[in-house]
């Protein structure tokens, strides 16, 4: 079972399952990106969970048990990829991600 604060990014229980697996993918990227091998159980977990929901607490886990900083940088890639574009004051052609 997944705490409700932990809720976020693939591990939030509303999720289509094709959009888990794209947000799984995304999760995994940035983790292989940003830790290298400290994050080889991570990645690993994330992959097993595209298929089976019920690894997605060991994904969660693993990605808890890493050293606070690569947390940081996972968080925050994350949240700055999977963020709406925001659309400049005055700017009507600007994308809208959402």
């Amino acid at each position: 079972m997944i705490a409700p604060s932990d809720a976020w990014g693939p591990f939030r229980p509303d999720l289509e399952p094709g959009e888990r697996i794209a947000r799984l993918r995304c999760l995994a990227a940035i983790a292989h990106l940003s830790c290298g091998s400290r994050g080889d159980e991570l990645v690993t977990s994330l992959r097993a969970a595209e298929t089976d929901a019920a690894a997605l607490p060991h994904a969660l886990a693993a990605l808890n048990r890493l050293a606070p900083l690569d947390k940081r940088r996972i968080w925050a890639a994350y949240a700055n990829l999977t963020a709406p574009t925001r659309r400049p004051r005055g700017h009507e052609l600007a994308e809208d991600r959402s």
